[in-house]
């Protein structure tokens, strides 16, 4: 997961919830090109942020964080992305699952540091 959690707009946004089972292959180019999509996101309108978790099991849960719905269909119908999204289906994941909600209410909370 993300170590500092992402500078987030008060709603109403959008998450991406993108939840995935690698194929249990040790998958050449994966890791650089799961690299490559963060620092393409980031460039683009309207990205706010994200937060990413995974298992040893090959479960991962990545939600990416937008201001409007125009913005992700601008990032799904991005070139190199949408070159990423055919390389998992042939290669890197069993199954994946892209869910879009729009934000409404958000709580977060700054817990201080154990001593």
């Amino acid at each position: 997961m993300s170590a500092e959690r992402p500078q987030l707009p008060q709603p109403p946004y959008y998450a991406v919830i993108f939840t995935s089972m690698k194929s249990g292959e040790d998958a050449a180019g994966y890791g650089d090109a799961a690299e490559r999509m963060v620092a393409l996101a980031k460039t683009m309108p309207g990205f706010l942020g994200f937060d990413t978790a995974s298992g040893t099991n090959g479960l991962g849960i990545t939600v990416s964080y937008w201001r409007s719905e125009e913005d992700i269909a601008r990032w799904r119908a991005h070139p190199e992305h949408a070159a990423a999204i055919a390389e998992g289906r042939g290669q890197w994941y069993r199954w994946y699952e892209s869910v879009t909600a729009k934000v409404e209410r958000a709580v977060s909370h700054q817990l201080p540091k154990a001593t």
